[in-house]
């Protein structure tokens, strides 16, 4: 007798449990997703290619990764995030999604994507008057060029054959009139980022942005869609800048640090002030470690006052050549007369004050003092040839060579025998003069002439009296006859 095989307990109860886990898993699950439904899932997988999520239905959405990228290449969101997606199409396997209705689809979809407010991809074919022609679900739209962008549109044609997001903003004529809109769709978008931005941002904090915009007092930097900060004129660089454009330029990707922020009042945005200097070190900070006292530097001259020109030697290290650090060949009345704002030049450090942040520069110093050989080239009793320099009371200042100037005392040109043609010339005639006395640490030569009456010193160098007793001739016929008497000693 056979008997009946009746299951055993365990199993028949296992059974029932899956049952129930599947009813109770089933249930809540949504069945009526259709293409064109907007829903908001949570990321449960991150793939090479595609992002899954939980559509709240039996089967996952899947979104390609192309589609959520920022302006960076990166993905912006993790697995537990939220998305907020369009159903582009729905298979027994799988639901496809995207961030706007895409793809061949009737004017009913267009309608309900009209009424619904739903943006819907378009890809724009022709630049055309007042717009571009836009074609959608295979149907020609129609967007205002002031509806493009968010900014002003300059160059229209850098827009064609690009695909976008649109919301249909008038649906008439059975679809024969349709015009849609972009800026509406950016705006939204900027208003989330902004307040997603907003909420994280901290003073001191440092950022990555975009210049947008030059003006004449700074440079206007994007920081996120929608979002703008100023960076003055006076935090673009640690160097003196004149104008913006020294520093930076339009559409230059740049690393910012926040200042100070005022969040905006009603439809006004939010003040910002930025800089770029602050993101790297002070170079006053380490300045005595560059610029060291008797040093010489190379220079730009930045700017030119009344006591002195100022020489920027490093970026953000500009020094002062006083006026009288100059020149050593001539008189200075002016410092423009030696330099002029971005010439470059050579200067020799003087002193360094970090604290006060302060540089002494000279410009003299570098060129070389040419007092420095006046002993060895000028000995006493040298007569040579000059050039009158200045008449003054006491004197004749006469210019022995470039930097180098001795004095004729009035004594002496008294003294001569032809005083009065002297005291005549102007400055830049020739004269010819005998070294008197050097001496180079108080920077002064004295000078006397050939021929004077009461100087014992020059008694061997004057000419001997004619028999006819002649005149004593010309002072260059006393100076060859001096000459050849010391010769012949």
């Amino acid at each position: 007798m056979n008997e009946e095989l009746i299951p055993p307990d365990g199993d028949e109860t296992e059974e029932e449990s899956f049952a129930e886990m599947f009813e109770a898993y089933s249930d809540g699950m949504r069945e009526d997703l259709s293409v064109g439904d907007r829903i908001t899932g949570k990321i449960i997988a991150v793939e090479k290619e595609a992002v899954f999520l939980d559509t709240g239905s039996k089967v996952d959405g899947v979104v390609e990764m192309s589609e959520l990228l920022d302006e960076n290449g990166e993905l912006p969101c993790t697995v537990g995030d939220e998305l907020e997606l369009y159903v582009v199409a729905v298979s027994e396997s799988e639901i496809r999604l995207s961030k706007a209705i895409s793809g061949a689809g009737g004017l009913d979809m267009l309608r309900d994507a009209y009424e619904s407010k739903l943006p819907v991809e378009g890809t724009v074919t022709q630049s055309i008057k007042g717009g571009f022609a836009v074609t959608m679900m295979k149907r020609r739209a129609f967007c205002p060029i002031s509806q493009m962008d968010t900014r002003y549109v300059e160059e229209p044609d850098a827009y064609v054959g690009q695909t976008f997001s649109f919301l249909i903003k008038r649906f008439e004529e059975k679809g024969r009139n349709i015009v849609i809109s972009r800026r509406d769709l950016l705006e939204q978008e900027q208003a989330a980022a902004r307040k997603a931005f907003f909420e994280t941002l901290t003073v001191g904090d440092e950022l990555d942005g975009t210049v947008t915009k030059l003006m004449p007092f700074g440079a206007f930097v994007e920081l996120v869609p929608g979002v703008e900060g100023l960076v003055h004129i006076s935090e673009l660089g640690w160097s003196r800048v004149e104008h913006p454009e020294q520093a930076v330029k339009s559409g230059e990707r740049v690393k910012v640090k926040l200042l100070k922020m005022a969040p905006g009042e009603g439809s006004k945005p939010a003040k910002i002030s930025l800089s770029i200097k602050q993101t790297s070190g002070n170079p006053w900070d380490t300045v005595t470690d560059t610029v060291r006292n008797g040093a010489k530097m190379s220079g730009r001259v930045t700017r030119i006052m009344p006591f002195g020109a100022f020489v920027e030697i490093l970026p953000g290290i500009e020094g002062l050549v006083h006026i009288s650090e100059m020149s050593y060949i001539k008189r200075v009345h002016t410092p423009d007369e030696v330099v002029q704002p971005g010439q470059s030049v050579y200067v020799v450090v003087k002193s360094v004050d970090p604290e006060n942040r302060r540089v002494s520069l000279s410009l003299r110093d570098a060129e070389g003092d040419p007092w420095a050989e006046v002993a060895q080239k000028y000995r006493k009793g040298q007569a040579m040839a000059a050039t009158v320099e200045k008449q003054e009371r006491f004197g004749i200042f006469v210019t022995l060579e470039p930097g180098v100037t001795g004095l004729l005392p009035r004594s002496r040109i008294a003294a001569a025998p032809d005083s009065a043609a002297i005291e005549r010339l102007k400055p830049g005639d020739a004269i010819t003069i005998v070294i008197d006395t050097v001496n180079p640490l108080e920077r002064k030569i004295s000078l006397g002439l050939s021929g004077e009456s009461d100087s014992e010193e020059w008694k061997s160098y004057s000419p001997p009296s004619t028999e006819s007793g002649g005149g004593m001739g010309s002072l260059g016929d006393m100076l060859k006859q001096a000459m050849e008497a010391k010769r012949n000693k």
